[in-house]
């Protein structure tokens, strides 16, 4: 088996070239030698099941896999009993149209701290997503998984540490870690193959199981502040990181599977084919 690798959403090349609807992007992203795509439910879930549904099979027809994105609003931390009630609103129309689309995967931000303490949020948010696990399986979509996400502004839930605590909720949740996000929280601490390293070795030690295997990557060059994040970067943008060769390396030498999902912000499938070129060089020459 190999690492997995496609885009989130449609590159302004998709567009440039005529086309008009996600439903077409499928044939478009095979010529092209991808093979996953993420659609992106960030403002809200606003696809109604039959066309859900016939995006989903046009992508399974051509063998390519899906994974959604959670809406943005979602902050397991929050105290208001009104956006808690809408976390799970979002939740449960997630994992259903991923259900609809024949994803496996609906990927989410854990929220923010607010004006409390870090302790303190995560506290919540850890009671909080015990709550929404429950809640999500009553729907009855076990083939799909919630994947918490690392970010990348300080002030963010989201730290590696904090992800793999939410994974161990439950064996079912699968680690979504974005590495421009480390990368960017971190103010540029993914320099080298060790640091990397690092990281992998922390996701394995904390689930020991397939999970650390077969996980969830978003990669992107990002530019940050002195808070974290600032910015996505398409890889054509000079002087920006992380790079993304020494996790290529570390992905062939450990037989990793993961799904790689490019977030550069107007070159994704382009950015996507690129790490795929690295990973399967390194892969051909073992």
């Amino acid at each position: 088996m190999s690492a997995l690798f496609g885009p989130s959403g449609n590159s302004r090349s998709f567009y440039d070239e005529g086309h008009k609807r996600t439903v077409e992007a499928p044939e478009w992203l095979k010529k092209r030698g991808l093979d996953v795509f993420e659609y992106s439910f960030g403002r809200g879930v606003r696809l109604k099941e039959e066309t859900a549904k016939n995006i989903g099979k046009e992508f399974s027809s051509r063998g390519l896999i899906m994974s959604v994105h959670a809406p943005f609003y979602i902050n397991l931390a929050s105290t208001d009993e009104v956006k808690k009630k809408n976390t799970v609103r979002y939740f449960n129309e997630s994992i259903t149209a991923a259900h609809w689309m024949g994803a496996k995967r609906v990927i989410f931000h854990p929220g923010s701290l607010g004006k409390d303490t870090r302790d303190r949020a995560f506290g919540r948010a850890v009671d909080f997503f015990e709550e929404i696990v429950d809640e999500t399986k009553s729907l009855g979509y076990d083939e799909v998984h919630l994947c918490p996400e690392t970010l990348g502004k300080i002030n963010q839930l989201g730290n590696l540490e904090e992800v793999l605590k939410l994974c161990n909720i439950d064996r079912e949740v699968i680690p979504a870690i974005d590495f421009g996000h480390l990368y960017a929280r971190t103010t540029g601490g993914i320099k080298s193959k060790d640091d990397y390293k690092r990281i992998l070795d922390e996701m394995e030690h904390s689930l020991g199981d397939e999970r650390a295997v077969k996980f969830h990557i978003h990669f992107s060059h990002i530019e940050y502040t002195e808070h974290g994040e600032k910015k996505h970067r398409d890889f054509k943008d000079k002087g920006f990181g992380p790079d993304f060769k020494p996790l290529a390396e570390l992905l062939v030498e450990r037989n990793m599977e993961p799904v790689v999902i490019s977030e550069s912000p107007t070159m994704m499938a382009e950015d996507a084919k690129t790490m795929k070129n690295i990973y399967m060089k390194l892969k051909s020459s073992i």
